[in-house]
C-alpha cells in the first residue's frame, strides 16, 4: 500500500520578531497571499471611481428611478407631443367655454374653449425648454466664472465676490417685472436670458469654493511641481474634481427655473399668448376656479410634478456624489 503523502495540519510562521506561531493551513494560505489579495486567487479589480459609485447608488435608489421616469416621459412629450395629443393647442371653440371633460377633451375645456389636455401637453414643450436652457447658460457661466475666481484669487475673485454681493441684492421676481416688462419679444429667449443673468451668482460660488478645495490637493501641487500650464491643471485635475457640487446645484435649480417661468408668465411678463404655457393656462383659469376648477388644476399638478420631479433627482444626485452621506 502506498504511503500517502503527509498533510499538516498546521504550519510554522515566522512573526518577525524571532518568535514563531501555529497557524492553519488556510490561514497560512491567506498570508502568503496577503491581506489585501481577494478570494480565490482571482486579480484585484481596478478601483472604482467616484463616478462609478455614483452610478451604482443611482441605480439602486427608487427615487432617482422614479423621478427620472418622469423627466423622461416629459422630455418625450416635450420633442413629440402630438403622439398622444391630437389636435392644436391654440383651436378653441367659445361654444365649449368651461365644459367639463368629454370625448377627446379628457381634462374638459377652458374659458375660452381650448382644450385643456391639448394645452398641457403641449405646455410642457415650453417649461422644458426654458427650464434646461437657462440651466445650462447658468451652469457655464457661472463654472466659468467661479473656477477662475478659485484657482487665480487676488483681485480677480475680490471682483466677482462683490458683482455676486450685488446680484444677490435683486430680488428675483422684482427683478423678472422690470426687466420684462419692457421686452416685447414673444419667444422664450428673454426669459432664458433674464434668468441666467440673475441665476449664475449662485453656480459661481459653489464652483469657486469647489476649486479653491481641490487646488489645495496634493495632485494638483505635483503636477505643478511637474510644470503642468494651468490651463491644463484646471481642465484635467481639477475641473474633474470639483464639478459634483454644481450638477447637483444645476440639477435642483433646473425645477425652480421651471416655476420661475411659469411665475412670470402668471403675472404677465414673462411668455405672453399665443404662446402655450403652464403659467399662461394658471391665470387664464384663475378667474374661473368657481366655475371650471379642471382648466386650473390639470396645467397646475403637471407644473407641481414636473418641478418635484428635478427636486427629487437633485437630492439623489446629491445623495450619490457626497460620500459623507454614504
Amino acid at each position: 500500500m502506498p504511503e500517502q503523502p503527509y498533510e499538516p495540519e498546521g504550519v510554522i510562521a515566522g512573526t518577525g520578531m524571532g518568535g514563531a506561531m501555529d497557524l492553519g493551513a488556510s490561514e497560512a494560505t491567506t498570508l502568503e497571499k496577503g491581506p489585501g489579495a481577494p478570494p480565490g486567487g482571482a486579480p484585484a479589480g481596478r478601483p472604482r471611481s467616484l463616478w462609478s459609485d455614483a452610478w451604482r447608488d443611482l441605480r439602486r435608489n427608487p427615487v432617482f428611478l422614479l423621478s427620472a421616469l418622469v423627466i423622461l416621459f416629459l422630455v418625450f412629450i416635450s420633442l413629440w407631443p402630438s403622439t398622444i395629443a391630437s389636435g392644436s393647442p391654440l383651436s378653441c371653440d367659445l361654444a365649449k367655454s368651461q365644459d367639463g371633460p368629454g370625448p377627446g377633451a379628457p381634462f374638459g375645456y377652458d374659458g375660452q374653449g381650448c382644450n385643456v389636455y391639448t394645452r398641457t401637453v403641449y405646455g410642457a414643450r415650453t417649461s422644458v425648454t426654458v427650464g434646461v436652457l437657462a440651466t445650462l447658460g447658468v451652469a457655464v457661466l457661472g463654472s466659468v466664472l467661479g473656477g477662475l475666481a478659485g484657482y487665480f484669487g487676488g483681485w480677480w475673485d475680490a471682483l466677482l465676490s462683490r458683482t455676486t454681493d450685488i446680484f444677490f441684492a435683486i430680488p428675483v421676481v422684482l427683478g423678472g417685472l422690470v426687466l420684462l416688462s419692457v421686452v416685447t419679444s414673444n419667444t422664450v429667449w428673454p426669459v432664458i436670458g433674464f434668468m441666467v443673468l440673475l441665476g449664475w451668482p449662485q453656480i459661481s460660488r459653489i464652483a469657486r469654493g469647489s476649486v479653491i478645495t481641490a487646488r489645495q490637493h496634493d495632485y494638483v501641487q505635483a503636477a505643478r511641481a511637474l510644470g503642468a500650464s494651468d490651463s491644463r491643471i484646471l481642465l484635467r485635475h481639477i475641473a474633474p474634481n470639483a464639478v459634483a457640487p454644481v450638477i447637483v446645484v444645476a440639477t435642483i435649480a433646473l425645477g425652480t427655473y421651471i416655476s420661475l417661468e411659469a411665475t412670470l408668465s402668471y403675472l404677465g411678463v414673462g411668455l405672453k399668448p399665443p404662446s402655450v404655457s403652464w403659467g399662461i393656462d394658471i391665470s387664464a383659469a384663475s378667474p374661473y376656479i368657481r366655475n371650471a376648477p379642471h382648466a386650473l388644476l390639470w396645467p397646475s399638478g403637471a407644473l407641481a410634478v414636473t418641478v418635484l420631479a428635478f427636486i427629487m433627482l437633485g437630492d439623489a444626485v446629491r445623495d450619490a456624489l457626497d460620500p459623507k452621506l454614504r
